[in-house]
């Protein structure tokens, strides 16, 4: 699957890409008032870009240039912007 064939509330999506951009990971309250640590990338492949939310031990494994594949990635919208992640049953790892 391509970025661009990407669409909000899929929850298989599997795709392969570069992380172009790296935000520090931060430190955030979830809604249980758990602590969780956040990190925010810009992915892109040949059929454009995504960002990519990496939650908790992932937000420290990845970094600008690495190539990535998630693995049945759940994709949202988020201020009118498309996200994937690996949500609770997928997974995301380097290339």
């Amino acid at each position: 699957m391509k970025i661009s064939e990407l669409k909000s509330g899929v929850g298989n999506a599997s795709i392969e890409a570069e992380i172009v951009s790296m935000e520090e990971p931060r430190d955030v309250m979830g809604k249980f008032g758990k602590r969780l640590r956040v990190a925010s990338a810009n992915l892109k492949d040949d059929s454009g870009e995504i960002v990519l939310s990496l939650w908790n031990d992932d937000a420290d494994k990845f970094a600008q240039g690495d190539k990535v594949k998630i693995t049945d990635g759940w994709v949202s919208e988020y201020k009118g912007q498309l996200r994937i992640s690996a949500g609770r049953n997928g997974k995301i790892e380097k290339q």
